[in-house]
């Protein structure tokens, strides 16, 4: 084998190791048996703050139906 042959090998082979080893240090979810697994780096990402809602989710409907109760009763 000439030398620029073997010299080619090598920087095929040293690229291909780099890109494998980049490849399997990349950390991201993964979903395996039907759990979604966080990646290795869950403990340092940024904390997602959601402020308390009010407690009854459905706090518009409830305030409208009071409303027409409040007005059906003044009706009657």
């Amino acid at each position: 084998m000439s030398e620029a042959k073997r010299c080619d090998w090598q920087l095929a082979c040293t690229g291909l190791l780099l890109v494998s080893g980049l490849v399997s240090s990349m950390g991201c979810q993964v979903s395996v048996a039907g759990q979604t697994l966080p990646s290795p780096y869950y403990l340092t990402d940024d904390v997602q703050y959601f402020p308390a809602g009010p407690e009854n989710k459905l706090a518009n409907e409830t305030a409208a139906l009071k409303r027409a109760q409040a007005e059906a009763a003044r009706t009657r």
